[in-house]
């Protein structure tokens, strides 16, 4: 009944916000009494009820009273953009020329400072009165759990909340979730730490270094600095420690938005929902601005990528087992983080390939597949192995976008700027990963790093199958440009040209 009466306390400040920002509005324009409030007090009821309806679907006066202020805020900034939208788009389509937009987004523009200040007054309010055993109950797992340590840190070694471990997991997860967790880790175990928390310091603060395993029950979506977490959890296992978290892919993102919204509108705020989390952290214009709202929290993150950043963290992966629409990873800590600090994320990317006397130099390509897939390159070709052309079998680091990009050569286009700054000639071998390189023969491998990799590789002439036929084909290419090195590559780049424009050549 509490809870009723306050969200119905918050619907009601809110159309008291809405309203005052309208007439507010309409009282500064010109002529307002005499034209604006006859001609506007029609559209504004509907206006309102529009209003409400949108912040009760996206459930933002749910979140003024269950969230931290920080991501009301942010809830309160994504539904008065998503209406913003929504208002122009019907001024433009219906063309409401006379309509003033100043009218409108000054009103959604004064709304939103005004809620956002009545948040602000609420949140005080939590903080300075509402401080009693109740509250303290209901404070995230790892702060009880942080108390607790303190309270018994000399009496006995104790782990974050295992006591309650059983009950979370099955409680949140359900038992089937348990099971699989407790099948690959005991979780009653002294050496077991378990917790549920989005900061690495949580990590770093514990006061035993060596565990036999860890296991965070908060969706790594949530983990602002997902790297320093995964490195700081691997600083606290043993070597062989096995680690468990769980993330929703995009894929699971999808399914989960589609099927939580009325047809139609799901895949508008899916549309939305995809450009905002998919490609504005993508580039530096909108980067920084993205995080400045969401702080990293309720993040869009691929299978490749969650499993990338584990491997880059020095973990191997276990197993991965999706349930109900999660997916549940084991990892085994097999070294130390490589802590790469230009990690590739943008859609320009730059790979470390082998080149000439085996040294390792930077190619520049566009992004074809999801970020960190290069750590995956093992891990993808034990799973699948290799098909025809040489190229991983179901390949799931290669995003939609990338298998058109390959098909017509744009990934490749930057490269330019390697045979530019000399690193790679016109014609030669690929230049390959360290990975796919030890697949090769030590012959071959040799005979590589000979001479410059190059743009357009012998592939495109001999159209081998298998690997071994493509190593034949290199070894039969360098061969012959190491006794004739420009005759060689004019027949080789006149072979390749024809075989690409009538013969339709293409690399998987």
């Amino acid at each position: 009944m509490k809870k009723n009466r306050f969200l119905f306390s918050i619907l009601i400040a809110d159309i008291f916000i809405v309203s005052i920002s309208f007439f507010l509005l309409v009282w500064v324009k010109p002529a307002s009494l005499r034209y604006y409030l006859p001609n506007y007090i029609d559209l504004f009821l509907p206006f309102l009820a529009f209003w409400i309806l949108v912040s009760f679907i996206f459930k933002k006066y749910h979140s003024i009273k269950n969230e931290p202020g920080i991501l009301t805020r942010r809830k309160i900034l994504f539904v008065n953009i998503f209406i913003t939208s929504v208002v122009l788009s019907l001024i433009i389509i219906f063309d409401y020329v006379k309509l003033s937009r100043l009218i409108w987004l000054g009103t959604i523009i004064s709304s939103t400072i005004l809620e956002t200040i009545m948040l602000v007054i609420i949140d005080w309010y939590r903080e300075s009165v509402i401080v009693d055993q109740d509250h303290i109950k209901k404070l995230p797992k790892s702060a009880r759990a942080k108390r607790a340590r303190k309270k018994h840190r000399h009496a006995h070694r104790e782990v974050a909340y295992n006591e309650f471990a059983h009950e979370n997991i099955s409680k949140t997860f359900g038992d089937k979730v348990f099971d699989h967790i407790n099948s690959y880790i005991n979780i009653d175990s002294t050496g077991t730490l378990v917790l549920s928390t989005s900061s690495h310091e949580n990590i770093d603060l514990q006061p035993w270094d060596e565990f036999d395993g860890i296991i965070n029950l908060e969706r790594i979506n949530n983990i602002r600095y997902l790297n320093k977490f995964f490195e700081s959890s691997n600083r606290k296992l043993d070597n062989g420690g096995l680690f468990i978290v769980w993330v929703e892919t995009k894929d699971e993102r999808k399914r989960r938005l589609l099927g939580k919204y009325p047809k139609g509108f799901n895949y508008i705020y899916y549309s939305f929902d995809f450009v905002f989390k998919r490609f504005f952290p993508k580039f530096s214009l909108t980067k920084r601005t993205y995080f400045l709202l969401t702080r990293g929290n309720n993040r869009v993150i691929s299978r490749a990528e969650a499993l990338g950043r584990l491997y880059s963290c020095g973990f191997e992966i276990i197993n991965e087992t999706e349930i109900d629409n999660r997916l549940f990873v084991v990892a085994k800590k097999i070294g130390d983080p490589v802590f790469d600090m230009n990690p590739t994320y943008g859609p320009l990317i730059s790979l470390r390939r082998i080149g000439k006397e085996g040294k390792l130099f930077r190619v520049y390509k566009m992004r074809t597949m999801h970020p960190y897939s290069e750590y995956l390159q093992d891990y993808v070709y034990k799973l699948n192995s290799l098909q025809e052309g040489g190229k991983f079998k179901d390949d799931f680091r290669v995003t939609t976008l990338g298998k058109f990009a390959r098909k017509v050569w744009l990934d490749e286009l930057p490269m330019i700027w390697n045979f530019i700054k000399g690193n790679m000639k016109i014609v030669g071998v690929r230049p390959l990963s360290r990975h796919y390189f030890s697949l090769y023969s030590k012959e071959l491998q040799e005979l590589r790093t000979k001479v410059k990799p190059g743009l357009i590789p012998p592939f495109y002439v001999d159209n081998p199958v298998t690997l071994e036929d493509i190593m034949e084909s290199e070894k039969k290419y360098l061969n012959a440009y190491i006794k004739k090195p420009i005759r060689t590559d004019i027949k080789y780049f006149w072979l390749a040209f024809y075989n690409i424009v009538f013969k339709k050549a293409r690399s998987n």
